[in-house]
């Protein structure tokens, strides 16, 4: 058998290959990279962060605890899980919740795997010990789930309405552009945060009878880039409406790509009242590859990198704070919030889980019906029939 280790410059993980019938063909260095690099594009950057993030963790604990990490013994990962699962706060409650247990297992298995050894997570000891440490946590009542409170149409609004009443200034009112069009496509779209993040400018065009065709790349659930597209439709009232609010951050955006800082001043200085709909009007025509939701500097000019999925988070919670939601509200908000309200949303108006997956994409009405479990009890609900 012989073995032959890819290494890309930055990547400190050694790949292994091996082959007990074949010898390793002598690949020149350049294809041995690119088959590097089309294996680690095989997850998307966040995965790969998360699982080197838990693989640290374990090495740590096991060097610590006197433990082999590589190759782990299934006794050693269970004793990693058992030891976690008691770690307790300074309050007293458990550290971790169940769920963090299965990516760390997730973690460990690729790591084997990459390597060329056996994957200890799949041993009965193994599996046998997360399954009593998810029946302990749930027997307890320990770390139970905690999703994202949704938005409804009613908050979108409401929202909307005071971000662009309390603008001051140019640079105040970039954020609102930006801010907007994220909470109104977001939610008519139900989008996941990280597609938001990923659009670029030119995967967003105007549909004469639907509204803005949006095309996602790749997401969550299309890692393989087979792509599909959302519509977002004009809606009656313009300051609702997530084509305008689209259109009103191109502007912006356009204006950056063109001539920076002075040309954003002077587009917003230029700018009519928004009394009534954009969304016909001339579309502004900004870099195509360049994202389309970017961070905002605090003197209002707009950086060349994406908005991250934490900063998605942030202006949620602060607009919601500033539209006088409670803080303890606020914390349960977050980028879902605005997919989970639509599907929410979607149910108490009437819609059924197909018609919601049509946007969502989800793949089962069972996935979807989540939602109305957790967020909309009583529709569809036999209690309503019973006359009390």
């Amino acid at each position: 058998m012989t073995e032959r280790q890819l290494v890309d410059g930055s990547n400190t993980v050694p790949v292994v290959l091996s082959c007990a019938a074949a010898a390793f063909p002598d690949l020149p260095l350049e294809v041995a990279a690119r088959i590097e690099r089309s294996m680690a594009a095989s997850r998307s950057s966040g995965t790969r962060r998360a699982y080197a993030s838990a693989w640290r963790r374990f090495e740590t604990w096991c060097a610590v605890a006197g433990h082999h990490a590589l190759p782990a013994h299934p006794a050693t990962v269970a004793a990693y899980l058992v030891a976690a699962a008691d770690t307790l706060t300074v309050d007293g409650t458990r550290a971790y919740a169940a769920a963090t247990f299965g990516k760390w297992i997730a973690a460990i298995a690729d790591r084997h795997r990459q390597v060329g050894h056996d994957n200890p997570c799949g041993h009965e000891m193994v599996r046998a010990t997360l399954a009593g440490i998810r029946r302990d946590y749930a027997a307890a009542g320990d770390r139970p789930r905690n999703p994202r409170a949704p938005l409804l149409t009613s908050d979108i609004t409401t929202i909307v309405a005071l971000a662009r009443a309390g603008v001051a200034g140019w640079a105040s009112e970039v954020l609102e552009r930006r801010d907007t069009a994220l909470l109104l496509m977001g939610y008519a779209g139900a989008f996941r945060r990280s597609e938001l993040v990923r659009l670029e400018c030119r995967d967003v065009r105007r549909d004469r009878l639907d509204g803005a065709h949006v095309h996602l790349r790749q997401s969550k659930t299309d890692q393989d880039g087979t792509g599909a597209v959302k519509a977002l439709p004009y809606t009656t009232h313009h300051d609702s409406c997530p084509v305008c609010a689209w259109i009103r951050w191109l502007q912006v955006v356009a204006a950056f790509d063109s001539g920076g800082r002075v040309a954003v001043i002077r587009t917003l200085a230029r700018s009519v009242p928004f009394d009534q709909h954009v969304c016909r009007g001339p579309v502004p025509v900004a870099a195509h590859r360049m994202p389309l939701f970017r961070a905002i500097r605090k003197n209002g000019n707009l950086s060349e990198t994406a908005l991250s999925g934490a900063a998605v988070h942030a202006a949620i919670r602060r607009r919601a704070g500033q539209a006088g939601y409670a803080a303890d509200l606020a914390t349960q908000l977050g980028g879902h919030s605005l997919r989970s309200g639509f599907v929410t949303q979607a149910f108490r108006n009437g819609s059924d889980a197909h018609a919601i997956m049509r946007q969502t994409g989800h793949s089962t009405p069972g996935m979807v019906e989540i939602y109305a479990r957790e967020n909309a009890p009583l529709i569809g609900n036999a209690v309503n029939d019973l006359g009390l």
